[in-house]
């Protein structure tokens, strides 16, 4: 579903917007600065009427909501509102009452609205000021189906971002994850997949077969996941829009970790054959897999480098697990990780800058980053057992899942990549392994 976006024809007599390239003031990628103060006050709408998805003012309030929510997962922006903050006049939303915003130390303002058009569809307008500068900084419209306002909020979201951080959009994307259920020794674990912030969710398989370790292709049309029946492992590649899923590749031996290479038309995965587990790579048609890796190690986890030229994968030939590199091809094979303790899933970053990990030390697992050259390791977070690490689609955060000491509850959790900011995205159910999808078109 592709959302229109205009440049606002929104309300006659707007003026242009000043183009998304213009300079702004402060520094938002430096950790040490201060965050941006955003107020974000609840939608107007030119006349409250009803609609498929509800009333245009209480979508306006939604709408904010759901803006102040993704900016608050980015530890440069300080968001407030939209409950405690009234809803400006219509007029306003181009002629922001500036003194008002500043009153309460704002340094960016966000307004906007939603109308109800003749066709049916609803249009949100979105603009983000310097209250300091009394300046307009963009203004975007997005025409969506009543169903698909919610991603109007996220390409809102998405633009706010973009403007003051200089980064790439990532709130408009979706995320796939292990949905599990049931006692701890016989979990029912399905496919399942939802927006970044756990809304529209759905189930994709109905549980009668185990699912692991999802994966979105590069073009997002499709994932690739790991089906165990009667003890039997399949590669699937499930087809989003026609809801069809076609077998990869099958075997009796223990396989796992399928991952997609940058242009869509290679799977690696991990398989385990006489007690020795490797790398394998094998066309996503399907075919004849190739064997990367030949050692008596522990071989596993294949992460591909964003140019596809290089795979990350962990090995315990060293006696425990550790971080590798090699070139596409299963050549040139050096550790990167030295750092004491175990390391697991390493997961490359779309920049190409860092690699994720998962890290096992004193009995506790976290979530870490390093340079693709093994330097400049750092920490993420600090609980009982955090792992799996994926990227957003701009590389600046990071979902993995947490499971919980004593019960074994796991849940989806974020966190940015200064390790400033983590949250946890609502599931209906206990969730693991997340894969986080391309920004949608």
């Amino acid at each position: 579903m592709r959302i229109r976006i205009t440049k606002l024809l929104l309300l006659a007599g707007f003026a242009s917007a000043a183009p998304l390239a213009a300079q702004i003031t402060g520094t938002v990628t430096d950790e040490s600065s201060d965050r941006f103060i955003i107020a974000v006050p609840p939608m107007a709408t030119p006349a409250d009427v009803a609609t498929p998805a509800g009333q245009t003012a209480e979508l306006g309030r939604k709408v904010s909501e759901i803006i102040a929510s993704n900016l608050n997962a980015i530890d440069d922006f300080t968001p407030k509102g939209p409950a405690g903050l009234r809803t400006p006049a219509i007029a306003e939303v181009t002629a922001p009452a500036f003194a008002e915003w500043a009153g309460m130390n704002a340094e960016k303002l966000v307004q906007g609205f939603v109308r109800n058009n003749d066709d049916g569809t609803l249009t949100v307008g979105c603009y983000l000021y310097d209250v300091g500068l009394q300046s307009e900084m963009i203004r975007q419209g997005f025409s969506v189906q009543p169903r698909d306002w919610r991603r109007a909020a996220h390409k809102c979201a998405d633009a706010i971002y973009s403007r003051l951080s200089g980064e790439n959009p990532f709130f408009d994307s979706r995320i796939a994850y292990i949905a599990e259920t049931g006692p701890k020794g016989n979990r029912v674990k399905r496919l399942a997949i939802m927006d970044s912030d756990g809304a529209n969710h759905r189930f994709i398989t109905n549980g009668q077969a185990i699912a692991l370790t999802p994966r979105f292709s590069p073009d997002y049309k499709s994932i690739v996941y790991v089906s165990y029946i009667e003890r039997r492992a399949r590669i699937y590649v499930y087809d989003i829009a026609s809801g069809r899923q076609r077998l990869v590749t099958e075997s009796p031996n223990q396989t796992f970790s399928p991952r997609w290479s940058p242009n869509g038309q290679t799977i690696l995965y991990s398989m385990s054959v006489g007690g020795n587990t490797d790398i394998y790579s094998i066309s996503a048609q399907g075919g004849t897999p190739t064997r990367l890796t030949n050692s008596p190690a522990i071989e596993t986890g294949g992460s591909f480098s964003p140019d596809g030229k290089k795979i990350a994968f962990e090995s315990d030939r060293s006696g425990k697990q550790q971080i590798y590199v090699m070139n596409a091809d299963g050549s040139d094979q050096q550790r990167i990780s030295f750092g004491g303790g175990t390391y697991a899933t390493p997961e490359w970053s779309p920049r190409g800058n860092l690699i994720a990990f998962t890290k096992i030390t004193g009995g506790a697992f976290r979530i870490g980053v390093m340079s693709p050259s093994g330097g400049s390791e750092k920490l993420l977070t600090d609980s009982w057992q955090d792992e799996a690490p994926t990227w957003s689609p701009n590389g600046r955060v990071i979902q993995f899942f947490r499971t919980e000491r004593g019960n074994g509850k796991t849940s989806v959790m974020q966190v940015d990549v200064t390790g400033a900011k983590e949250r946890r995205i609502e599931t209906p159910v206990d969730g693991s392994d997340p894969a986080w999808g391309p920004i949608l078109p």
